[in-house]
């Protein structure tokens, strides 16, 4: 990060410091893409958070859950992006937290520098060059008490240590690494979640009301309800990459996005395949109807800078009107977003694809439409990676109208892995990457 940089930054922490919530500091915000044609995809509008202490906002939310923050400002909450009804506010979603990796004795360690973050819906406002803090809704149990975002099980999610990787951490089955969002009718909110993978009904007031997990997961100690409602192929989900795309159809189902391929039937079968899954659910029956196999492009389409097949990921998923569902494809540097529509011959629940047992795996299939898998087929819309001024790392995507989507990235709480993330008072050396949603005009509608 430049000494500028450093500067700006250090001046927005000491206006910050005390303030309401919801006040945030405008930051450098691009303009339109200049002299991007008439018929290209094009920036229209670019909007930036300020920096919230980390503990302010925490302590705000839930008292003394948050003793030292360590120099981290509220970030993260590109997780996701959905609509909040008025015009430029979005509801939007952090992640577990500030997390990192650190080596010792040559092995990763996953870090957790504030132990005591919990997950939060946090509601914003783009607003000119700023994006503002409206609202935020921590995410808690049934009586209230803050999930965290630490691992859940020993053996299946990672060990959690603090922040130099030193000393290790509590597994919380409470814990939630929260992506996707959406809200339904009736103001309750509906999550996904990393680590189950599961998906989660929240209150309007954040209360986890139930978590739906795979069946045979066994989660027990939780301080809220856990159904065993998901397909069992789910437990081979790859370490940090269960659900994390959601979205909301006209009719109320829900569609869940596996980020990666699942690791069937190892870990070697997962890093290869470009073969994902998506889940519908329906809410009225608490149960999944429909799974559908979904086909990465390779990776040097998605990314040209990228041929580590195992980069790919789906981040979001956004209804765009009946069955038809909008699908980013992504590595941390550029992203794709495809069509597809749900068609019900397509549906693999129930077969032989949806069971672990099956050999070859849906992962291991070179060509799975050739060997019968109906593939859902997809047409695409605009190429991120050559639109100018769209920043890294997008993880949500929202409608928001006809032609426009506004973007969001996440910045990782400013963090970087490694042992130079935090200095010898055990301060954050922040990365300079900011939260920001970019206003992106297609050329046509969806």
């Amino acid at each position: 990060m430049s000494p500028h940089a450093n500067g700006r930054r250090t001046a927005r922490r000491t206006a910050a410091a005390g303030v309401p919530l919801a006040l945030v500091a405008a930051l450098v915000a691009a303009g339109p893409a200049a002299g991007a044609p008439s018929g290209e995809a094009r920036v229209v509008r670019t909007a930036t958070l300020g920096d919230i202490p980390l503990g302010a906002f925490s302590n705000r939310l839930l008292p003394g859950t948050v003793d030292n923050d360590r120099g981290v400002d509220l970030g993260g909450i590109g997780s996701d992006i959905y609509p909040a009804g008025r015009k430029g506010e979005f509801w939007t979603v952090t992640d577990r937290g500030p997390n990192g990796q650190i080596k010792v004795d040559g092995t990763k360690r996953r870090t957790f520098p504030v132990p005591g973050f919990d997950p939060a819906i946090v509601k914003i406002r783009v607003s000119g060059k700023t994006v503002k803090v409206l609202d935020a809704i921590p995410v808690t149990t049934s009586s209230g008490k803050p999930v965290t975002g630490l691992s859940n099980q020993a053996g299946r999610d990672e060990a959690p240590y603090g922040y130099n990787a030193l000393t290790p951490l509590s597994y919380n089955p409470n814990g939630l690494d929260t992506e996707g969002i959406v809200r339904a009718a009736d103001g309750s909110f509906w999550l996904v979640d990393e680590y189950g993978p599961s998906l989660v009904h929240v209150s309007a007031r954040g209360k986890v009301l139930t978590r739906y997990v795979p069946k045979g997961l066994n989660l027990t100690g939780a301080g809220y309800p856990v159904v065993e409602a998901l397909p069992s192929v789910l437990l081979h989900r790859k370490i940090n990459r269960g659900f994390e795309g959601l979205a909301q159809l006209p009719g109320g189902d829900l569609v869940l996005a596996v980020q990666s391929p699942l690791s069937l039937p190892d870990t070697a079968a997962g890093e290869a395949s470009r073969t994902t899954r998506l889940l519908r659910f329906s809410p009225k029956k608490k149960a999944v109807t429909a799974e559908y196999a979904y086909r990465f492009d390779p990776v040097n389409v998605v990314d040209p800078s990228e041929d580590d097949t195992s980069e790919l990921k789906i981040s979001s998923v956004v209804a765009v009107g009946g069955d038809r569902l909008l699908v980013e494809e992504r590595t941390d540097k550029a992203a794709r977003l495809q069509v597809v529509r749900l068609d019900r011959c397509s549906n693999i629940v129930g077969s032989a694809w949806d069971k672990d047992s099956t050999s070859p795996s849906l992962e291991q299939l070179a060509d799975p439409a050739a060997s019968g898998v109906p593939v859902l087929a997809k047409k695409l819309v605009v190429d991120l990676g050559k639109v100018a001024g769209v920043p890294g790392k997008i993880e949500g995507v929202a409608r928001v109208d006809r032609d426009t989507l506004a973007l969001i990235n996440d910045n990782d709480f400013g963090m970087t892995d490694g042992s130079g993330a935090f200095d010898a008072d055990g301060r954050l050396v922040d990365s300079g990457v900011e939260t920001t949603v970019t206003y992106v005009r297609l050329p046509r509608g969806l």
